[in-house]
């Protein structure tokens, strides 16, 4: 989104059940470890379009995939979170799921089981689901496996067709490390918006600073918004930084879906016509929101 846009924000991306473990002491090798666990919808497309909704976009829709297990109980919940859902019902494979083990300074490790994500498909897209979008987002844990591959490439294809920016986030350095740099670079091709987290924007760079990295990026996409956690974001383009953004001060209590929050109500603000600093910002307050509760989706009044 290197201008302004208008109308509805389509994210295709991930629908999983969060399990999130919440230990106050370091994992115990061989034995128990006492946690509070919760169980959650979350999985970062369907987190990205529920901030976003929160975040004010009126018309924001969800393509995903999930198993027949949970998928009721998942489109109950991104409908009252604002959410138009478009969900394929997976007959063999299970709705994703991921275990966040999150310490006592609130941050997380992940565990993660794709199941139905992952078979999101071409068969799943339709041109259709562009009518009246003015942007769209992509879960970049789409990019790891062919089938869903796939479907993201197609849907880039067609959002560039229309004029209609195209936004991802990484999603993962584990999964980029696996995957391969220059496979990643070549799968996000046609990108306007690259999202990255710290060190994605390493590893995709190849440069360890992250204004170098993010910097180095904004020479391959033309919007790059690196997330530095509890240091801000750095906003660049053209090959140099724009802005550095301050996070906003808070009590960490889990990461789960922080960055989740800052892209979608960063999205939200550029359909709402803000500019790429201004939207940062609102971003880093979101983000700021999501680490002082519990699980990756907006809770309670703002």
């Amino acid at each position: 989104m290197t201008g302004a846009g208008k109308g509805a924000l389509l994210v295709v991306g991930d629908v999983v059940t969060d399990i999130i473990a919440r230990h106050r002491t370091p994992l115990a090798a061989g034995t128990d470890t006492a946690a509070r666990i919760t169980t959650l919808p979350g999985g970062a497309g369907a987190n990205v379009a529920c901030w976003a909704a929160r975040s004010g976009t009126a018309d924001v829709r969800l393509l995903g995939r999930v198993g027949a297990d949970s998928a009721a109980w998942h489109e109950r919940a991104l409908r009252a979170a604002g959410v138009r859902p478009h969900l394929v019902t997976d007959r063999r494979a299970a709705t994703g799921t991921v275990i966040s083990l999150v310490g006592a300074d609130g941050e997380r490790t992940f565990l993660t089981d794709g199941g139905a994500v992952l078979g999101l498909s071409t068969a799943d897209w339709s041109d259709g689901l562009l009518n009246g979008v003015g942007h769209m987002h992509i879960s970049g844990y789409l990019f790891f496996a062919a089938t869903s591959r796939a479907l993201a490439r197609a849907a880039i294809v067609a959002a560039r067709s229309r004029a209609i920016p195209v936004s991802v986030d990484p999603a993962s350095a584990g999964f980029i490390r696996r995957f391969g740099v220059d496979r990643s670079l070549a799968a996000l091709a046609g990108t306007d918006v690259l999202l990255p987290s710290h060190d994605e924007a390493a590893l995709l760079a190849g440069l360890p600073d992250p204004a170098d990295a993010a910097a180095g990026l904004s020479r391959l996409f033309p919007l790059v918004v690196a997330k530095q956690g509890a240091r801000g974001a750095l906003v660049a383009a053209s090959g140099r930084i724009v802005a550095r953004v301050p996070a906003e001060p808070v009590t960490a209590v889990d990461a789960t879906g922080a960055g989740d929050a800052f892209t979608g109500a960063f999205l939200a603000a550029r359909l709402a016509g803000r500019d790429p600093v201004a939207a940062a910002r609102r971003g880093c307050r979101a983000g700021a929101r999501a680490v002082a509760q519990v699980g990756g989706r907006p809770q309670g009044p703002w």
